[in-house]
């Protein structure tokens, strides 16, 4: 292995590591321009999903380089296979905080109503989840993304519980269709960033232990 060949692939490593950090700052402030009624932050991050898609079409185009260049194989393919599938759906996450960005100044007039819901913490376990499969990537660690695995149950509740909550909520006054129909959307955005962050720590164990696990098929009580 040459010298520039590992540089290439210490790069790539270190702009995923990045792109991961601006997702989860992404992430922070959508949520709390929700909860604390921040258009100013909202539009910030709206603004700033410009700076995640220069990262995705970096990172895709280091490794169609590194591809086309030094033909890797075992280890290195399956780097180069991973990165590009995380770096897809870090950029997918990056929308998603985009959007939930935009259901900012919808939802304003209704800060004490979001503040009702478990919102704010679904959010943040979603949030870890991010969190986690991006540290299983960086520490090559297939345990710590075996348990963001098993950590996206709890999130679907709270989608559930939401979704269960809203209805009522629109039936009990036509006053509240117009927010809890916000937050409904608003939900089930932060699942699908659970859904992300599960197909992240997918693919790290692909990575480290060249193991294919499809559609969170994992079985927790599996050594």
């Amino acid at each position: 292995m040459t010298r520039h060949y590992e540089q290439e692939l210490d790069q790539l490593r270190t702009m995923l590591i990045r792109m991961g950090s601006l997702v989860e700052e992404q992430i922070d402030c959508a949520v709390k321009a929700i909860t604390e009624a921040d258009e100013a932050l909202a539009r910030f991050v709206i603004e700033r999903d410009k700076k995640v898609d220069e990262f995705d079409n970096a990172i895709d185009q280091r490794c169609m380089s590194i591809f086309a260049l030094s033909q890797p194989v075992a280890i290195d393919l399956r780097l180069l296979m991973a990165a590009l599938k995380i770096n897809n759906e870090l950029e997918r996450i990056g929308d998603i905080a985009a959007n939930l960005g935009e259901r900012v100044p919808p939802l304003m007039p209704y800060s004490s109503f979001v503040n009702s819901t478990p919102l704010r913490l679904m959010a943040n376990s979603a949030r870890e989840m991010v969190k986690y499969s991006i540290d299983s990537f960086v520490n090559n660690d297939p345990e710590l993304a075996k348990m963001v695995l098993t950590s996206d149950d709890a999130v679907d509740s709270f989608d559930r519980e939401i979704f269960t909550t809203m209805i009522a909520k629109m039936k009990e006054s036509p006053e509240n269709v117009t927010p809890a129909s916000h937050l409904m959307i608003v939900s089930r955005h932060i699942e699908r960033l659970a859904d992300h962050a599960t197909n992240i720590a997918e693919d790290v164990i692909f990575l480290v232990n060249a193991k294919i696990i499809k559609h969170h098929a994992y079985d927790p009580d599996e050594k």
